[in-house]
């Protein structure tokens, strides 16, 4: 399979990595594109695949493309490679907000498109994506998404009109949980901790129990309960949690990311 990255931002690096390091990566040739000669020698130094600055050209050469640019840049991108773009290659973007329908008219003829939301912890193996197929998209081609997106992490298939708010919730979500680990650090120093144990024992905290959700299939809210012993000290740092309204701010800043990558179609 010849896979194209068009575009080797963060999404586009990680899933050149991912393919390349996978154990179908000696069944794939993975090549991409970069906007300059300058860039595109970096990468190719770096990722050692083959990189260069034609997207036509790779267009041509490729049974599936990943484009992989700013939401900006994407109209420009497609109309660009569209004289090139066959019935039966498969595009994937990973570009936020722009929907299947305006790719398709961007391109001006019928070609399977799929979308996937993913996030920056695909840079290390470790990304959730999610996948949502356009009007010509068969189980087939989303599939063939699933199979490549699972090289950096974890997949799932939606509706194409549920990406906005994954784009709150897991794309915009790391910068979440970043927060969230950096107070918990915070108040690790606060009580006499050093800072790089207050940050370990945060990360760790939040990645075991992350991982006990997952494995364990088990409500979050009856996981909360097994830590939560009557009279003791869990409940009083739930309660102030509580006072603090993080639930209700957790969801709020999900629902503004959503909202916001909704605007961006506008």
């Amino acid at each position: 399979m010849k896979i194209g990255i068009i575009g080797l931002g963060k999404m586009g690096e990680a899933l050149a990595r991912g393919l390349k390091n996978s154990s179908d990566g000696k069944k794939s040739r993975v090549q991409a594109t970069t906007r300059s000669a300058p860039s595109a020698s970096d990468a190719r130094r770096r990722l050692g695949i083959a990189v260069h600055t034609d997207n036509l050209k790779l267009a041509r050469e490729n049974d599936v493309l990943v484009l992989s640019v700013k939401p900006h840049q994407a109209e420009e991108v497609l109309t660009g490679i569209a004289p090139a773009l066959r019935k039966n290659q498969l595009l994937i973007s990973v570009c936020a907000s722009i929907t299947t329908q305006q790719m398709q008219e961007w391109i001006g003829h019928a070609c399977p498109i799929v979308r996937a939301m993913s996030n920056t912890p695909a840079l290390i193996g470790e990304g959730m994506s999610a996948i949502a197929g356009g009007a010509d998209a068969k189980p087939s081609h989303l599939a063939l998404t699933e199979k490549i997106f699972a090289c950096v992490g974890r997949t799932t298939t939606t509706d194409e009109g549920l990406l906005d708010g994954v784009t709150g919730l897991s794309g915009s979500g790391p910068a979440y949980v970043y927060l969230i680990i950096e107070a918990l650090s915070e108040a690790g120093v606060k009580i006499g901790l050093p800072r790089e144990k207050a940050t370990l024992l945060a990360a760790q905290t939040l990645m075991g129990s992350a991982k006990m959700v997952l494995e364990r299939g088990v409500h979050p809210a009856a996981l909360k309960d097994e830590v939560t012993t009557p009279a003791g000290c869990t409940i009083d740092g739930l309660m102030a949690l509580e006072e603090g309204k993080l639930r209700v701010t957790l969801i709020k800043a999900v629902l503004a990311a959503a909202e916001r990558s909704a605007r961006l179609r506008d």
